[in-house]
């Protein structure tokens, strides 16, 4: 049996404070359960030129553990999130075509206020995603 987790770390900072993050989270659309342990890369981009800030994996509810970035980390500029969907539906046993019609998924988006959170989701299935900034 799944363990509860507490995930009040997503929300605003302690009371009164401002500090900015980035999250994100996965939702497997065609199985209708979270994304579990996908691979997940944040890349910074700057003058064209895309720097790794970190890779990390999806947990069982299909987010991560800790914010992407948080505090002083987060800065005003370009990012990009890329999700290993494809190998996630491999691993699931979904039978895919070669090449695959979706593998990595980037998703390139800017962050205007360092002081915000930005939750950047995933809705995926071995033929489609959307994303929006959520809350």
């Amino acid at each position: 049996m799944q363990e509860f987790r507490d995930y009040s770390i997503y929300e605003a900072g302690a009371a009164g404070s401002e500090m900015g993050k980035l999250t994100t989270h996965v939702l497997d659309t065609a199985a209708g359960v979270p994304g579990q342990d996908i691979k997940i890369e944040l890349f910074s981009v700057a003058d064209g030129q895309s720097t790794l800030l970190k890779t990390v994996r999806t947990n069982p509810d299909g987010r991560c553990d800790h914010p992407l970035l948080e505090g002083a980390e987060l800065e005003v500029g370009q990012y990009e999130l890329v999700f290993h969907a494809g190998d996630y539906f491999a691993a699931r046993g979904v039978s895919l075509p070669e090449p695959r019609f979706l593998d990595d998924i980037v998703l390139r988006f800017g962050v205007p206020d360092a002081g915000e959170h930005y939750h950047v989701p995933l809705l995926v299935s071995p033929y489609s995603y959307s994303t929006y900034r959520g809350s």
